[in-house]
This record gives structure tokens, sequence and C-alpha cells, in this order.
């Protein structure tokens, strides 16, 4: 009997070298499924409404129409992000440190100012910088002191104004400017507070002109004493 001859072996067709532009297309990195700066965006909004504390990772995520890996791929843990979105709300809402020729019509700017910005209804009311911290628990103490500091930096430059005037003698030689300035820090603060509470617009504009009203009296050899 003659043995049954063993059919020819297929072969693999020899499969072509990659091209340079296909081999830098596959190390090329993924590009994110999201907008970093939307994603952000969103996130503000939700530590401003809810605070640091009471805004969980699963909020977070679904403000921002991401999954938990992507957040921290993005953006490295809650606290970063946090951080990133302070920043964001100092560079977008937060009122620049008071500004003007004198003290006085520098605070009532500012007052101004926080009266149309805590009651914007294109945004949470009042102030992230108050607020964020309000219930932080010993785990986020660090929040709670970053925040105070932010605080504690207007008020300084709130008495380095009163500082200037006194020194123009635009105010009386006795006038004590760290006191004046934690009056006026306090006045910013329960505006934040009555934004919160559903105050509008004209109602923080009269508060902040109430507390203008407390401005101390100028010597009377001082021009400006009548300004706003």
């Amino acid at each position: 009997m003659s043995r049954a001859k063993t059919p020819p072996r297929a072969t693999t067709p020899h499969r072509a070298a990659a091209s340079p532009k296909a081999a830098a297309e596959r190390a090329r990195p993924t590009r994110r499924a999201f907008d970093r700066d939307q994603a952000l965006a969103a996130a503000l909004r939700e530590f401003w409404t809810n605070g640091y504390d009471t805004t969980s990772i699963a909020a977070l995520t679904a403000a921002m129409g991401i999954r938990p890996p992507s957040l921290y791929a993005a953006f490295g843990d809650k606290r970063q992000l946090f951080d990133e979105a302070v920043d964001l709300y100092t560079r977008t809402y937060g009122a620049a440190p008071p500004h003007g020729p004198d003290a006085r019509s520098a605070l009532a700017g500012l007052l101004r100012h926080l009266a149309a910005d805590y009651t914007d209804p294109s945004h949470p009311p009042g102030c992230l910088i108050i607020s964020a911290a309000t219930n932080c628990g010993p785990d986020s103490q660090d929040i709670k002191t970053k925040l105070r500091a932010m605080r504690e930096d207007t008020k300084a430059a709130i008495a380095s104004c009163i500082r200037s005037d006194i020194a123009a003698e635009r105010l009386p030689a006795d006038t004590d400017a760290d006191k004046l300035a934690a009056f006026y820090a306090a006045v910013v603060q329960g505006m934040h507070q009555q934004a919160c509470d559903g105050a509008d617009h004209t109602t923080l504009q009269h508060i902040a002109d109430t507390a203008m009203a407390a401005w101390p009296t100028p010597p009377s050899n001082d021009p400006t004493s009548t300004s706003d």
C-alpha cells in the first residue's frame, strides 16, 4: 500500500512592517473623553453648593459626567480637585483685594461688587471661601485652615488700605485699622449668609450702604470726606 501524501502546510502571509506614521499613532497617548475645564467648573459648583466634606466622589463624578478612575487620573484625588476648584474660583468669581484712591471708596466698591456677585443667579449664592469648610470634620482641618488663611489675607488687605488713609490723614490718627478691618470682614461674612438665605441684590446693597455709614468721620481738612 502506498503512503498517503501529506497535504502541503498552509503558510501565513508575511505581515508588512508598520509604517513610522502608524507606529507613532499607536504610541500617542489616548485623549481624554471629556473636557477637563468643564469638568472642573462642574466640580467647583458642587463644592460651592455643598461644601468640601459633604461633597462625595459620587456626587462629583455625576456632576462632572465622568467615572471615578477618570477623576483620579485627571485631578489626583478629591483634595487636589478641591485645590484646583478654589484656584478657579479666585480667578473667576472671587473679589479682588480692595483698591481705589482711598480706603473708603475701595471698601464701598468691594461691598458693591459682593452685593452683586453673592446674588448672581448664574452661580451658587455667597462665597466658596466662606462656606466650603463650614462643616469640615477632623480629617479636613487643613481645608479649614487654608480657607481661613485666605479670609485673613483679605482682612489684612482691608487693614492695609485703612492704615494708608491714616498715614495720609484721611482718617483720624486714633483709628484702629485692625478693628475696623475686622468689622468690615464681618459685614462681608454677613452678606454671604444673607445671600445663602435668599436675600436679593437690593437687600445686600442696603447692608453695604449701612456699613459704609459707620465709616469713621474724616478730619475736616480731608478733601475726600464726602466721597464714596
